[in-house]
């Protein structure tokens, strides 16, 4: 794949306008950060590892949104560096993000198919509503990280980046972000030092182990007191635009109603150590970090905050059906079909 190197350099500065936003948002988009034969090229086995066809609606078939496993990595800051520059700002240095897979981005790509019923459901709705509050109504709220135990300080989840390798207009199945979520789950976990599962439930709460739901999020983003409709936002742009969200950020699939082509990826950015939320240099402490104290009320940090029990691994159910997807996957690739 050609570099874009010489449009955007590795050392692309973030401007003072994107950092406030970060800060006061949790989220920024980057245009351009690669472009769209690059794309092209990258994702150039999803339709036949998908066995459908893009141009043939009849075979967008097995459910409204597929979710696929990743068979290739590609470096950031060789496929992106205008991305890779924006990461490492935001994260506070290169130096802070784990190596290997941490540094690349995968083709576990995100089809959006939409529903047809969708448009007709469009029509009937209710006109003038806003579309903050049409966004609400999602049923798919949560937050990123469904691998490990969640800390308010844990390393696994320390930026999650959403590239478009698709064009998403407006109600073409753009992530749903709601901005003000980001403060209460960082409270939620500030209250929890001994840590909480993937679904938000503490760790010390018996029926934790069997619980994989939705509930804390659902009920934080029907509250109307803690998410304002104005704090929820689509992920819309172009091929090659990228979005930087707040590892604890509150977002949503949302529905194609369009049913164009919406195509992204998720991958989440490790730390080598954990957030340091008690810095002696206010200084040094990075953006992620700045947004997680000014939510919590605490700018100038968190003074003898530290976790109570052991960092671990978390297994989801949805790992042992990526593991299976991929294995049909690999089977049709092989045989050419």
């Amino acid at each position: 794949m050609g570099s874009l190197a010489s449009e955007a350099p590795s050392d692309w500065v973030l401007s003072e306008e994107q950092k406030a936003h970060f800060l006061e948002h949790g989220y920024i988009k980057v245009p351009a950060c690669f472009t769209r034969e690059e794309a092209a090229t990258f994702s150039k086995n999803l339709w036949p590892r998908l066995s459908m066809s893009p141009t043939d609606k009849s075979t967008w078939t097995g459910g409204e949104r597929i979710n696929m496993p990743w068979h290739n990595h590609i470096p950031v800051e060789e496929f992106a560096p205008k991305a890779w520059s924006a990461m490492c700002q935001l994260l506070g240095g290169d130096e802070r993000i784990a190596d290997g897979m941490w540094r690349s981005w995968s083709d576990g790509f995100i089809v959006n198919f939409g529903k047809e019923e969708y448009a007709a459901d469009a029509a009937k709705r209710e006109s003038g509503k806003d579309r903050g509050e049409e966004l609400r109504e999602l049923d798919n709220w949560h937050n990123d990280g469904d691998f490990f135990v969640h800390f308010l300080d844990s390393q696994e989840q320390g930026l999650l980046v959403i590239p478009l390798w698709s064009d998403i207009e407006p109600r073409g199945g753009g992530t749903a972000l709601a901005c003000d979520g980001i403060k209460y789950i960082a409270q939620h976990l500030y209250e929890h030092p001994e840590g909480v599962t993937p679904w938000m439930r503490s760790v010390d709460d018996p029926t934790h182990d069997s619980y994989e739901g939705r509930d804390f999020w659902q009920s934080l983003a029907a509250d109307k007191s803690k998410v304002r409709g104005s704090s929820i936002v689509e992920a819309t742009g172009q091929i090659g635009d990228v979005f930087f969200l707040h590892p604890l950020m509150l977002h949503s699939a949302s529905k194609n109603e369009l049913r164009n082509l919406r195509i992204i990826t998720n991958p989440p950015v490790s730390l080598k150590e954990p957030f340091c939320f008690d810095r002696e240099d206010p200084s040094h402490y990075s953006l992620v970090e700045q947004k997680t104290l000014r939510d919590l009320g605490k700018p100038e940090g968190l003074k003898g905050w530290k976790i109570s029990k052991e960092r671990r691994e978390w297994i989801p159910e949805r790992v042992k059906n990526m593991d299976a997807m991929k294995k049909k996957e690999l089977e049709r690739l092989n045989s050419g079909s």
